[in-house]
Formats: C-alpha cells, sequence, structure tokens
C-alpha cells in the first residue's frame, strides 16, 4: 500500500499528535508499505528517509510553534504527484478537502481524530455559547466526506454519535521501552513530587493541575509540581502557583529524557476533562508513575483503581483524589501502573490501522466498479 498521511500544527516542540503519527509512519514502513506524510513548512521540500518520504509545503506560521498548509490545493498536488492507495488526514480544518480528493479517485480516505473540538474549542474561547451547533455541523459534513473516522476513546467517540459516521474505536500505545520503570524513581525525601507533561495552553488544563498542588500545599502537605512543556498560559500559571513550589522547565527534547523526569516523580497530573485519549497517562505509568486525571475525558477511561485515581475537574476534588492515592504510593503502585500500561502496546495500534487501511483500499475501488454511493451505509444510489 502507499499511505499518506497529512496533518497541520505539527513542529519541532509538538506532542502527542506527533508521536502518534510518527509511530504509525514508521510502522507502515517496517510493514514494507509506502509512507508519504505531508506537513507544513518553512519551505517546499520533499525528503527521502528511513520513515519514508516527507513533504513539507510552504505555509505561514499561525503561532510561534505551528504552521498551518492554508491553502489546501497545495497538500492535494501533492497527493497528485505521489498517488497514495489510502490516506489518512490528521486535520479536521485546511486539509479535510483532501476527502473530496480522495472520492473523485477512489481512494480510500481516513480522518484520524485527535481531539473532541466540542470540549477543546469551548475551553479554547472559554465558551460553549454556539459551540455546539458549529462542531456538530462540522463533524456530519467530514463523516460523510470520509470513507472511516478514527477515534481514540468511548469519551472520543461520543462526539460523532448521530452523524453517520464510519466510526472505528483504535486506541493508541504506549513506547514500553523508552518509558520503563528502569529509568529512574522518585526520591524518598518526604516530599510528593507531581509532574505535569504537556502543552501549556488551558485547552490542555495545566491550570488544573497548578491549581490541585496549590489546595495541596495549602493542606500542608510537602510538595513539588515540575511542568514540563511550552505554550501561551505560562504568565496565567505562574500568578495562580504564587509562592507554591511549582517549576517550569520548558520543552524537554528527546523521548528518553522525558521518561526520565517522569519516572523521577511520584504522581503524574493528567487532569484535563477534555483529552480524548492521554498519551501521557501511558507514559507515565509505563515508567511506573500512577496517574491522578478528571472523572471525564479519555484519561478515566485509561487510570484504573490499580494504577491511580480519578476526581472531577476542579481543584478541591483532585487534590481530594491524591489525598486518596497518597497512603498506596509505593513500589506495589509503581508495579501495577506499569501492568496496566503494558496493556497498550503501539504494534497493536499499527496493526489496526493497517487492517483499516488495507480494508479501504480493496473496498472503495470495489464499491466504485458496482456503482455504490461511498457512503457509509453501502446502499445504491
Amino acid at each position: 500500500m502507499r499511505i499518506a498521511q497529512l496533518a497541520n500544527f505539527v513542529g519541532p516542540t509538538s506532542g502527542g499528535m506527533k508521536v502518534v503519527i510518527e509511530t504509525l509512519g514508521q510502522g507502515y514502513v517496517d510493514a514494507g508499505h509506502t509512507r508519504i506524510f505531508v506537513a507544513p513548512g518553512e519551505k517546499d521540500q520533499v525528503l527521502e528517509t528511513e520513515a519514508g518520504i516527507i513533504v513539507q509545503v510552504r505555509a505561514p506560521k499561525v503561532t510561534e510553534q505551528y504552521r498551518m498548509i492554508a491553502r489546501p490545493w497545495r497538500a492535494l498536488d501533492v497527493l497528485d504527484r505521489f498517488r497514495p492507495t489510502t490516506i489518512e488526514v490528521s486535520d479536521k480544518w485546511t486539509l479535510s478537502p483532501a476527502a473530496n480528493w480522495a472520492a473523485k479517485r477512489s481512494v480510500g480516505s481516513v480522518l484520524f481524530s485527535h481531539e473532541r473540538l466540542s470540549d477543546m474549542l469551548a475551553m479554547f474561547v472559554r465558551s460553549t455559547f454556539g459551540v455546539e451547533a458549529v462542531v456538530g455541523g462540522l463533524n456530519r459534513r467530514l463523516s460523510r466526506n470520509f470513507d472511516a473516522v478514527v477515534v481514540t476513546s468511548r469519551f472520543a467517540e461520543e462526539e460523532f454519535a448521530n452523524t453517520g459516521a464510519n466510526l472505528a474505536l483504535v486506541p493508541l500505545g504506549v513506547d514500553l521501552e523508552t518509558f520503563h520503570p528502569s529509568k529512574g524513581a522518585p526520591a524518598d525525601d518526604g516530599v510528593i513530587k507531581f509532574c505535569y507533561v504537556g502543552r501549556l495552553s488551558h485547552e490542555k488544563s495545566p491550570q488544573l493541575a497548578v491549581a490541585t498542588v496549590v489546595e495541596l500545599h495549602r493542606r500542608g502537605h510537602p510538595v513539588r509540581l515540575d511542568l514540563y512543556g511550552t505554550g501561551p498560559d505560562k504568565a496565567e500559571l505562574e500568578a495562580i502557583a504564587g509562592n507554591a513550589p511549582v517549576f517550569f522547565h520548558g520543552f524537554v527534547p528527546g523521548r528518553d529524557e522525558v521518561a526520565k523526569r517522569i519516572a523521577q516523580h511520584d504522581i503524574s497530573l493528567s487532569v484535563c476533562p477534555a483529552e480524548t485519549f492521554g498519551l501521557a497517562v501511558l507514559e507515565a505509568m509505563a515508567c511506573g508513575t500512577p496517574v491522578v486525571s478528571a472523572t471525564s475525558g479519555g484519561a478515566s477511561e485509561l487510570v484504573d483503581a490499580t494504577s491511580g485515581e480519578r476526581g472531577a475537574a476542579n481543584p478541591l476534588a483532585l487534590a481530594d483524589a491524591v489525598e486518596r492515592l497518597l497512603p498506596r504510593l509505593g513500589p506495589d503502585l509503581r508495579r501495577a501502573a506499569r501492568a496496566r500500561a503494558e496493556q497498550y502496546p503501539w504494534q497493536r495500534t499499527i496493526d489496526s490501522m493497517l487492517a483499516l487501511h488495507r480494508d479501504l483500499a480493496d473496498e472503495v475501488p470495489y464499491r466504485k466498479l458496482q456503482g455504490f454511493v461511498r457512503s457509509k451505509k453501502g446502499e445504491r444510489p
């Protein structure tokens, strides 16, 4: 197969989505398939790499960190040049016209849903007014245009209810070798060490993580929070932290170094109530670090009674969840967290995606020859 992956907002300091795309892409190559990755860049260029063909399309910056292909036809020209058998689109905005490109050429199309737009947009604009109507209309259009929509959790699946989408539930995985308890352990100095790994932007809810530790500090617990990541909300987070022991370390290059940092903490805070999966949750548990998450969101489907605690998405409830977890801290809990992460190997995710691409590569041309509508219902026009 020739699988083309398309994405916006992928840069040097990108987090989870970049990890997913790169891991899947390498898996496709390792399985003997051709991989073409189309992404925005500073200039047009084509790179032949061990991870496949990387095509950068010159695109403007929309933030300090990210670029977006504003003219989708330029990405479609790339597809015409490399002629994939299926496409996998990790963008719901300017790259969504790739679905129509695929339909006209009998090419299978997959939308990989990395975020639940209704919640993420509401958190970004800090208002729910009009969000459901706008997002609902967009999701119905996307569901009609793409042959399949991949979601990574039941929470993510809910957004596409009543849209007619052909949904494929494909949980993500974790690199169990890079993220491993052997990378370190927290110092036994009486201080409860927390970490937050992710973008410092309010759609990721770092405010909740900081406010939770501030509340624990107020309650008299000896605590420390280390935040790893960059983003526009740093000043706001510093204000929330006040005089509490909260430390900002910025972007940490290298997955191995990230694993070392995580392993040195007692608890990882992954408390975003709108996260559709939670790679940071699996990475922490793979290191043996238990997790406190919100009761809503995809992360809550990963954190069970053996690997951490959950609380409502407010600082008081999350601080209570931490206090419930404190008596259980120790080697047994760290082993249980690791065992939970081992249920999510990346190879299972890669195999599921390859099976989906294979089905679409075989099915779409057949439906075209038989005169079927390119919908998910297989009904004749």
